[in-house]
């Protein structure tokens, strides 16, 4: 079986490895000359290049590209494909983009691992990156039975929790866990850099603020693109956070501090369902 990865960052080479690991073949597609000699001087894929004319003849296609160039590469693959080749990719954002490359390419499956760090590019992927973390497919009622349950196996294969779900669903789920908390981390560092007791809470700030600012102070583009991907599901969930903040607000305000403590201890207990095994 040929499996083919394109873009070859964090994700697309943690997929590579844990394919190879497997015994499988795996072959690498970058825009980069740069990245194509590091993935081969790495081992990190089996074959590279800069052209997506050396997946002709692949079974299976991850499509690791940034969420504004999955479509485009599907298209292009369209072009140079067998009618039996199953594409997948790894966006945070499925909604339109599932429907679209289905369009494109019947035998498209929507996927997500849910994993990553907060380093990027080729230099960041490691082994064993989506053990034991989520893996989600959002398939449609249209989409091949087969080609769902290819995707699916390899998943399984590379130690993920499998998931599956509607394209919808997925994304409103993720503006809540993800795309929200880059949002709510940017704030926060905005709001404090802004602040005119900014030097003073530089130097005392330690790990408490890091933990909570560190999704803020990711790759804006990444982030640019959450927003724009996924404008309508990140805009319901902020604005169910700006109506607790503003209900926090009114009871500090009215120095309701048993409200106050009861909002905090509700946080508390259901805490730990939200970051169990993470």
């Amino acid at each position: 079986m040929k499996i083919g990865i394109v873009g070859l960052g964090l994700i697309g080479g943690s997929l590579a490895l844990d394919l190879q690991a497997l015994g499988q073949e795996v072959w690498g597609v970058s825009r980069r000359a740069s990245t194509c000699l590091a993935a081969m001087e790495q081992a990190m894929v089996t074959h590279a290049s800069q052209s997506l004319e050396s997946l002709t003849d692949a079974d299976l296609i991850f499509v690791c590209t940034p969420i504004a160039a999955i479509l485009p590469t599907v298209s292009q693959l369209a072009l140079l494909v067998s009618p039996a080749t199953v594409i997948t990719d790894v966006g945070s954002v499925k909604g339109d983009i599932v429907m679209a490359a289905t369009q494109l390419w019947p035998r498209f499956v929507g996927g997500h691992p849910m994993s990553g760090k907060a380093e990027a590019g080729l230099a960041a992927a490691s082994a064993g990156l989506f053990r034991g973390r989520p893996y989600v497919l959002t398939p449609l009622p249209q989409t091949p039975v087969d080609a769902v349950t290819q995707v699916s196996q390899w998943v399984e294969r590379i130690g993920s929790l499998l998931y599956t779900t509607h394209p919808a669903a997925h994304d409103q789920a993720v503006a809540l866990i993800s795309h929200l908390p880059v949002m709510l981390g940017a704030s926060l560092l905005h709001a404090c850099a802004t602040h005119p007791a900014r030097s003073l809470a530089e130097s005392l700030a330690s790990t408490g603020f890091r933990d909570t600012s560190r999704v803020g102070g990711g790759n804006p583009e990444l982030g640019r693109m959450m927003a724009q991907y996924n404008r309508e599901a990140l805009l319901a969930a902020l604005s169910g956070y700006q109506a607790e903040l503003s209900q926090l607000t009114q009871a500090i305000t009215e120095e309701n501090w048993a409200l106050v403590e009861a909002y905090l201890t509700d946080a508390q207990r259901w805490r730990p369902a939200f970051i169990e095994g993470v």
